[in-house]
């Protein structure tokens, strides 16, 4: 009787994809950056847009150029006459990219970069003690071997 090699089903493929450590590490990822994406819009419409309001409105969305006059604008900040430029919005969006950009280097990546490279430094000065130990090692049983040889020479000779 001849066993056939069951190929595995799509749920085993499904359930081998979800156990990876990236697809969790991903994940992770996407809900910590998503939490962290409030906080960066709480410090940009909190903090940045007021100190860019010192010198302007207190919203960079409210900032904006017309490419057709006249831009009219109704209360509710929806455009009745004109076709505006709304880089206000777009200024926002960059600060609070550069925020979280920084954020993350700053808080994240840097000291992880930091701290990889202290584990690589150890882990370097093991591997060198350990091949210093293996060269000493050897050549102490080279001596060995060359003292057994003298012996069995000198050995030879006065019988």
């Amino acid at each position: 009787m001849v066993s056939e090699k069951k190929e595995p089903g799509v749920w085993d493929g499904f359930k081998a994809f979800l156990m990876r450590g990236n697809v969790v590490d991903l994940a992770v990822a996407v809900v910590i950056g998503a939490a962290f994406t409030n906080i960066v819009n709480s410090v940009v419409k909190g903090v940045i847009n007021p100190l860019v309001g010192a010198f302007g409105t207190k919203d960079l969305d409210h900032y904006h150029s017309c490419l057709k006059s006249p831009c009219d604008m109704n209360e509710a900040g929806e455009v009745t006459k004109g076709i505006p430029i709304m880089w206000g919005s777009v200024l926002s969006a960059v600060l609070s990219f550069l925020i979280t950009a920084a954020v993350v280097y700053f808080l994240m990546v840097l000291p992880m970069a930091k701290y990889l490279a202290r584990v690589a430094a150890r882990r370097a000065e093991k591997e060198g003690t350990k091949e210093v130990m293996e060269i000493t090692e050897l050549e102490v049983l080279k001596e060995i071997r060359d003292e057994l040889v003298a012996q069995r020479g000198t050995g030879h000779r006065e019988e």
